[in-house]
């Protein structure tokens, strides 16, 4: 066997050179500017969730009527208990739903909130250093 080197072999140099040489501080600026939180789009998600909020709510209210004017008609105490079982997960599922959805919208509008006031804040700052 020969002792060469592999073609796959690379030297730091050549991974430094290969990313160019663009500032990686400014292309991390780029991603952050537009991922940035802002009042705007809080307050657009929390309407987003909102909405599903409530289209959760209310399949869960049309799933419980359905199974209350619809009830378990068996004699068998096996069929009966995971009949009720089935109806509890589905009816637990569809509320889990509501209330994630229903707790976003309501973390949502709070951090807009808060953006709002946090950007008064800073603006009244850099006012009164001037």
């Amino acid at each position: 066997m020969e002792n060469s080197t592999a073609p796959n072999d690379i030297s730091d140099s050549d991974i430094s050179n290969s990313l160019g040489d663009t500032t990686d501080a400014e292309e991390l600026a780029a991603i952050e500017a537009e991922q940035k939180a802002t009042p705007l789009r809080c307050f657009a998600g929390a309407l987003t969730s909102a909405g599903f909020s409530l289209l959760a709510y209310r399949l869960t209210v049309a799933i419980a009527t359905s199974f209350a004017n619809k009830p378990i008609t068996s004699d068998n105490p096996i069929a009966v208990n995971i009949s009720a079982a089935v109806r509890t997960l589905v009816m637990g599922m569809a509320a889990l739903g509501a209330g994630v959805f229903g707790v976003a919208a309501l973390g949502l509008a709070a951090l807009g909130v808060q953006l709002l006031f946090k950007k008064d804040a800073v603006e009244k700052d850099t006012v009164g250093e001037s």
